[in-house]
């Protein structure tokens, strides 16, 4: 955190969703943003640190599993057959029943730099690789946690820690199999590594912690019911339900109820949950999702590589419902086309244009995909991240005037030609709490590259 008030100069910034201009930002002693003011005048601009361009507030990736960044190219070869998650499951699990603890930290520091310097200034963890690779817990059981949180460190990112409950492999099961023995946990001992990771860490800035129920076939009902409820009320709760049709499928033949459908009737869901994916939801469980206030979380990138489905935002979004985006999986660290693919894969389905801007009753598909980001963000992370304002926490990104895609772009236009002119243009800087962050580290590229050689080698 700034160790006293810090002032900002930029050419122009997005506040409450439009731009606007020669605005002057005041950052607190303790990292949140103390005074937003547009229109400066010169004097006023006195002794403040000058911009190199125009800013956005930074976002928040609100679902990955930072293992999964050592597969990322390397399930793209068929062997044979059907391919689907099911299969790319399995070999998922052949690095996560092998990573170390040494290992894991170097891959997390190399990805959580990765989504930094792309503008991700907050990083939602779902983490369940609980046990060593025999499935015993560690000597202290929260070492892989631990690895995780000094990785987001290293690298000066904001970091959401969700363990995760994971009890059993499937609907009806009794409990885990041979290759999932990694991520045998309970209620009590995800409690415990949230408290054991908050309490040793509480000097660090940046961390938060929750939990996470890994999804309806991996716990049951009494569980899940335990967990929430010795979670502290100030925790945000991750979930994933319906990403596979097969889930579904099996959700009704188990419960007689679709996944949503279940947690509708089952749990006390409110503001504080985030259902990640939830590809396969009927207009009914949408609904009823909505007036609990709970969030969803989508992972474009993630669900076309899997082949999971397509996610109705317009329905959602004209609903008024909340959203985050998450990198998941990592085969793209990027926002822009992470937002990008989301409002594709929406105009492919329906052969429309511009449906976020129209589900959003708003002229920028671009501002509809970024606000609704921001918003729905902020909730996943439990951390003020809600853009440029006072209170917000002061995370920001500069746009890089001198990137093709921003090329001649009228000023109205930049964030529509940052989403939706490829390559993507990177931010030439990033800032967390009023810091300067987000330097390449050849160390970092270097460990993860020792990594990825022993796993793969």
């Amino acid at each position: 955190m700034p160790a006293e008030a810090m002032r900002f100069f930029a050419p122009a910034a997005w506040v409450n969703g439009c731009w606007v201009r020669d605005v002057m930002l005041t950052v607190g002693a303790d990292g949140h943003w103390s005074d937003i003011a547009a229109d400066a005048p010169l004097q006023a601009r006195a002794g403040a640190q000058s911009l190199a361009g125009p800013i956005l507030p930074g976002l928040v990736d609100a679902h990955g599993h930072a293992f999964q960044r050592a597969i990322a190219g390397l399930t793209e070869r068929a062997d044979g057959g059907e391919d689907d998650f099911w299969r790319w499951r399995d070999r998922m699990y052949r690095v996560a029943r092998r990573v170390t603890p040494e290992q894991l930290e170097s891959i997390a520091a190399f990805v959580y730099g990765e989504l930094l310097r792309a503008g991700y200034t907050q990083i939602c963890e779902f983490h369940y690789l609980h046990n060593d690779a025999d499935g015993r817990p560690y000597a202290n059981e929260s070492e892989m946690a631990f690895a995780l949180v000094r990785a987001a460190r290293r690298v000066g990112v904001g970091l959401t820690l969700l363990p995760a409950l994971y009890m059993r492999s499937g609907f009806g099961a009794e409990g885990l199999r041979e290759d999932q023995r990694r991520f045998a946990s309970t209620p009590a001992s995800i409690l415990r590594v949230a408290q054991e990771v908050s309490r040793q860490c509480g000097d660090v800035n940046l961390l938060t912690v929750g939990i996470a129920l890994h999804s309806l076939r991996a716990v049951d009902e009494g569980a899940m019911r335990e967990a929430v409820a010795a979670a502290p009320t100030a925790m945000p709760i991750h979930l994933h339900v319906a990403e596979q049709q097969r889930e579904v499928d099996d959700c009704i033949e188990r419960h007689g109820l679709r996944p949503v459908e279940w947690l509708l009737h089952k749990m006390p869901l409110d503001s504080r949950w985030n259902l990640v994916h939830a590809t396969h939801c009927s207009r009914a469980e949408l609904e009823g999702l909505r007036k609990t206030r709970a969030s969803i979380v989508v992972c474009p990138s993630t669900e076309a590589n899997l082949g999971d489905g397509v996610f109705e935002l317009g329905g959602w979004i004209g609903q008024g419902g909340s959203w985050a985006i998450g990198s998941d999986s990592h085969v793209t660290r990027d926002w822009c086309e992470e937002l990008r693919l989301l409002e594709y894969s929406q105009r492919l389905s329906l052969r429309q244009r511009n449906v976020a801007a129209r589900a959003g009753r708003c002229e920028s598909s671009a501002t509809a995909l970024f606000q609704g980001a921001l918003s729905g963000g902020s909730a996943a992370a439990g951390v003020s991240l809600g853009g440029l304002a006072p209170g917000q926490r002061a995370d920001f990104m500069v746009l890089d005037m001198s990137a093709p895609a921003l090329a001649g772009i009228p000023p109205d236009h930049l964030l529509d030609a940052l989403i939706f002119s490829s390559p993507a243009a990177a931010p030439a800087q990033v800032f967390v709490a009023g810091n300067l962050v987000g330097a390449q580290d050849p160390l970092a590229r270097a460990s993860f590259a020792g990594a990825m050689n022993d796993l793969w080698s």
